[in-house]
């Protein structure tokens, strides 16, 4: 088991600031870890959110820690999204912060780009990742894209065109 890295204040700041009012708007957590970020989507007043984490005695501690509301899943991201979408279930924010430096930057994208439909017209995705690495870039026709830096930490934020856009 890889050692957990929990999102640190500073970077949690900058995420919900970035992302703005929750109200309403259904969140994703993936890599979880502690869930401490679908916890404070769901202080934000999220409408639903759900975290998953697949390591099962990260999850076991995590699960006792949530406020009620807040959906979990012991599952592997790979399996987790495309099951979401065959569900039928979308949301507006999906954030990942997977282990760095293991190709996670790359192909969560990838596993993104294969379940499109997971997120809502005009959702974002955020990505955390070390600054060594590099998120992989989407199709911009479909996705605006910007990075953040935080010291050895990057937010990758990818936010999908509406309608509107074009």
């Amino acid at each position: 088991m890889k050692d957990m890295r929990p999102t640190t204040g500073k970077v949690m700041l900058a995420l919900f600031n970035i992302l703005g009012p929750l109200d309403g708007r259904r969140f994703l957590d993936l890599f979880a870890g502690s869930g401490q970020v679908g916890a404070e989507a769901h202080r934000r007043h999220a409408s639903e959110v759900y975290v998953v984490e697949a390591d099962k005695k990260r999850f076991a501690e995590m699960s006792k820690k949530l406020p009620e509301g807040v959906k979990s899943l012991c599952m592997d991201v790979r399996r987790a999204i495309p099951r979401f979408v065959k569900n039928g279930q979308k949301f507006d924010i999906i954030f990942a912060d997977p282990p760095y430096e293991l190709g996670w930057a790359r192909e969560f994208i990838e596993i993104i780009e294969k379940n499109a439909e997971i997120l809502t017209k005009g959702g974002v995705i955020v990505l955390e990742h070390s600054d060594r690495e590099q998120a992989h870039e989407m199709d911009s026709s479909l996705w605006q894209r910007e990075h953040r830096g935080y010291g050895g930490t990057v937010l990758s934020i990818y936010r999908r065109r509406s309608e509107k856009d074009d």
